[in-house]
């Protein structure tokens, strides 16, 4: 790779909105390391890119619900002289069904990738950034994070955590020409819904799901315009805000009806 070309850091690179910035950031130049689960599909994706845009891109095939994995990706990141400009923490699931019901692997699968290697990964890349008084995380929440999931529990209190935790963290590095954003997009055509076993939702089923392309760009220009929150589409904007004036029971009920599946 280039040395004095940028380089962005892409966890659940290989589809959906996170191969969608993945191309964002490859056609304004920068050098990607792309993380993900499936090798075969990140050398497809590591191959379009640098063929379409002359970029260096490096693939790292990891699981990053693994407790090491985060430590061992900030290992080989440092081995290889690579400074991170750009870390996007993307990688993250779903799961349907009642919290009591749920296997536990399903849990705590979900606390570890969507809570813990996020932390962990902005724990150890973001203090290089503070040092050379550049840099950017953007950490993906959703528009879940707004509100409690029933049927989702878990899902959406990961996805608060994040928004909370980013939302302070972009306070602490203010003035250290660090931006940390969170990125909250609503429902999206992706493999999240098929994974999360919700296809048959009302959410999915009733209320149109955006292109990943487009949530994508939105995601992308509020990062580099430096906005501490940004939510995709207006539709999604109006019911983020709109929950902190309606009663918490009455948000919480709508919230598991959006979340039922339709007979």
């Amino acid at each position: 790779m280039d040395s004095k070309t940028q380089t962005a850091l892409i966890t659940g690179a290989s589809g959906g909105i996170g191969y969608e910035l993945a191309k964002l950031f490859a056609r304004d130049h920068y050098n990607l390391v792309l993380v993900a689960r499936s090798t075969a599909k990140l050398n497809q994706v590591a191959t379009e890119l640098q063929s379409q845009f002359g970029i260096g891109v490096k693939t790292v095939a990891l699981d990053l619900a693994a407790a090491p994995a985060a430590k061992f990706l900030f290992d080989q990141v440092q081995r290889e002289g690579l400074a991170i400009d750009v870390l996007v923490n993307n990688a993250g699931f779903g799961e349907f069904g009642e919290f009591a019901g749920m296997p536990e692997e399903e849990i705590l699968g979900q606390i570890q990738l969507n809570v813990t290697a996020l932390t962990h990964l902005t724990r150890l890349f973001l203090p290089p950034m503070l040092a050379r008084r550049r840099g950017k995380v953007m950490n993906v929440a959703s528009t879940a994070a707004f509100q409690p999931g029933p049927l989702m529990a878990v899902y959406y209190a990961t996805k608060a955590y994040v928004l909370s935790f980013s939302e302070a963290l972009a306070n602490e590095v203010a003035g250290s020409g660090v931006v940390v954003s969170c990125f909250c997009p609503g429902a999206t055509e992706t493999g999240f819904a098929k994974r999360a076993g919700t296809e048959d939702s009302r959410l999915f089923t009733k209320l149109r799901p955006m292109n990943a392309e487009v949530v994508a760009r939105d995601g992308y220009r509020g990062l580099m315009a430096r906005r501490t929150v940004v939510i995709s589409g207006v539709q999604n904007w109006l019911l983020a805000e709109s929950v902190r004036f309606a009663p918490r029971k009455m948000v919480t009920a709508i919230s598991r009806w959006v979340a039922e599946k339709v007979e």
